[in-house]
């Protein structure tokens, strides 16, 4: 049932994950949040996103799967000064929580790494009140758009998909989200998505610098060298086709997430 988690939490993939915040990475949920509700975020990772919701809820609980990585999303809320805050090691699949928690649980980017999405969900739904909500927000890595169209970039996708798929998960989770729900017993479910886009000079110097760094010392290019999936060349090849669609003056990239608002 377990996957195995690709981008692994490499500098490079830091950098990207930090970046993320409540307004752009949740802004589906953020009209449903009261100050008296308890949240229960699934995933925390480096805790930039749960620092926001917990300035928004009344407590929050901050989950990981492993203490290494909930120590990232602990050093995070620390240096914010939030007191509302739990911190647990719990698989998605099968969560450590009494059934009607917390009132609302949510996850970014956590479903396309799990071995098993739909009791994933329905775990979501055991533990949160009658009257919540199951948040979840995936990118869907097909439906990526770009320009200028270099090779080096399709090359990237489909090593991305391949590694990705390898360790167990689904990179093109965001199209997959209403289904899965349906299929965990969500009756009433708001499917809706929305985009990151990177186009200034700006945003593609970070996005494809990060993605050249990310591409040659993250998890996934251990993996992808270690499968037999890339070469070292490879690797090259497209961090350098990453620095080319970063000077591109004319560079525009947007990175599509489905997201889905359950009603538990």
């Amino acid at each position: 049932m377990n996957a195995v988690y690709t981008h692994g939490h490499h500098e490079s993939v830091l950098r990207s994950h930090r970046w993320r915040t409540a307004e752009n990475s949740a802004a589906y949920l953020l009209p449903h949040l009261k100050p008296h509700m308890k949240v229960l975020d699934v995933g925390s990772g480096p805790g930039t996103i749960t620092a926001d919701l917990a300035g928004l809820v009344g407590h929050l609980t901050a989950s990981e799967v492993t203490e290494e990585a909930l120590g990232l999303a602990r050093a995070e809320l620390a240096a914010r000064g939030a007191e509302n805050v739990d911190f647990a090691v719990a698989d998605v699949h099968a969560l450590d929580f009494a059934d009607d928690t917390f009132c609302v649980v949510h996850a970014h980017q956590v479903l396309q790494h799990v071995g098993d999405p739909v009791q994933a969900l329905r775990e979501m739904r055991r533990v949160t009140r009658p009257t919540g909500y199951v948040a979840v927000r995936d990118s869907d890595y097909s439906a990526f758009a770009w320009y200028p169209l270099l090779p080096e970039l399709d090359e990237w996708m489909a090593l991305y998909q391949r590694v990705a798929r390898g360790n167990g998960g689904e990179p093109d989770a965001g199209r997959r989200l209403l289904s899965w729900a349906r299929a965990a017993g969500f009756t009433d479910v708001t499917a809706t998505s929305s985009t990151w886009c990177f186009a200034t000079p700006e945003d593609r110097a970070w996005w494809g610098g990060m993605w050249a760094d990310r591409i040659l010392r993250s998890s996934m290019a251990e993996q992808a060298l270690a499968s037999g999936a890339a070469t070292e060349a490879d690797l090259r090849r497209i961090s350098e086709g990453w620095l080319t669609w970063a000077a591109a003056e004319d560079g525009w990239m947007s990175v599509l997430h489905g997201e889905i608002l359950c009603r538990a």
